[in-house]
């Protein structure tokens, strides 16, 4: 599987594929400042937790970039770097970044030194996706039988990451190793990044994949016709409760009655050790125009109001497991016990 195209740093900017435009148009935008990498952010032509969170690695390059030398240097890419924090309130891996990169920048000698081993640093950072997305890929694909089908809900995919994905990661591995059927996509509303973007992805890559209406999930699970869930992540809390694209916890209540599988994939920098449980998780509402048109077309009647969380939390006690780098852990905490177990 080649990695998509999802970012990469051309020597003077970061350059995203914009999934606004997807999948009639595969365009590119040019960010070298931080406002143009922050309303990239904002408006999800860049969107999925590992993804934004490079995006802000690189992003705190180009805020070195973008300070002038002298004895506020610091400050002001701290400054232009807190305009990157504020984009996205729920996916942990934009903060998780950017406090890397803030001691990248505090341990740094002068701005000159400051670009070079940001930019040194986000790179690391990305390759590390990488590797990351390829053993969730093995972890994952271990757990499937010969012949299976997976459902996917949003887009976990190269799309949401440095290239290779995280549920679609174990799609792809399990495709190579001739195990996977088919892939059912759910459409994900409102912006459809199921039908767009995880189509796109399965359709690029040579892999069968159904779309669905978010409603006919739960009769299709029904049917016996789905062997496993996998969804991604964008914030998993310490006792394994998981926020994820808004439907996921509908989905996760089929699978349950339905008696089928449902699994977590998201590297170990989606653990948000801090929060103990999904009631601690911020919660991003979005404007309500993403539900009250369909592209050019107006849906909502006149007067009616519009009620739009980007994300839900999936009680961990629907969740089978949670499929990460280092394998395949219960929550956040039983992988803490696990590590101090072994380094005993």
């Amino acid at each position: 599987m080649n990695p998509v195209p999802t970012l990469e740093w051309t020597g003077d900017c970061l350059r995203l594929l914009d999934q606004r435009l997807l999948p009639g148009t595969e365009a590119f935008i040019d960010c070298r400042d931080v406002e143009t990498l922050a309303c990239a952010i904002r408006t999800l032509a860049v969107r999925g937790a590992p993804a934004i969170g490079l995006a802000a690695a690189y992003g705190a390059v180009l805020a070195a970039l973008e300070t002038p030398p002298g004895s506020g240097f610091r400050e002001g890419c701290r400054r232009l770097m807190g305009v990157l924090e504020a984009t996205r309130p729920t996916a942990v891996n934009l903060f998780h970044c950017l406090a890397l990169q803030e001691r990248v920048l505090c341990a740094s000698e002068n701005r000159g030194t400051a670009i070079v081993e940001l930019l040194q640093n986000a790179r690391r950072l990305h390759d590390q996706d990488l590797a990351a997305s390829s053993a969730m890929g093995r972890h994952g694909a271990d757990l499937l039988p010969p012949g299976c089908s997976v459902l996917t809900h949003c887009n976990a995919g190269g799309l949401a990451t440095g290239g290779l994905g995280t549920a679609l990661a174990v799609v792809y591995e399990a495709h190579c190793r001739g195990i996977l059927r088919e892939v059912y996509a759910d459409e994900t509303r409102p912006l459809l990044q199921g039908a767009r973007l995880t189509a796109w992805e399965m359709v690029r890559a040579g892999i069968p994949v159904t779309v669905i209406p978010d409603s006919a999930a739960a009769s299709l699970l029904a049917s016996g016709r789905v062997t496993a869930v996998i969804v991604g992540a964008d914030r998993i809390a310490r006792n394994g409760d998981t926020a994820n694209k808004i439907g996921t916890y509908s989905v996760a209540l089929a699978a349950r009655e339905a008696g089928v599988p449902f699994y977590v994939a998201a590297p170990v920098s989606t653990f948000d050790l801090s929060t103990a449980d999904g009631s601690g998780i911020v919660i991003e509402n979005r404007s309500g125009e993403e539900v009250a048109c369909l592209g050019n077309t107006v849906t909502l009647a006149p007067g009616a109001l519009v009620w739009n969380p980007a994300f839900d939390v999936t009680p961990a006690g629907l969740i089978t497991g949670i499929i990460c780098e280092r394998g395949v852990v219960s929550s956040p905490a039983e992988m803490l016990r696990t590590q101090v177990d072994s380094d005993a």
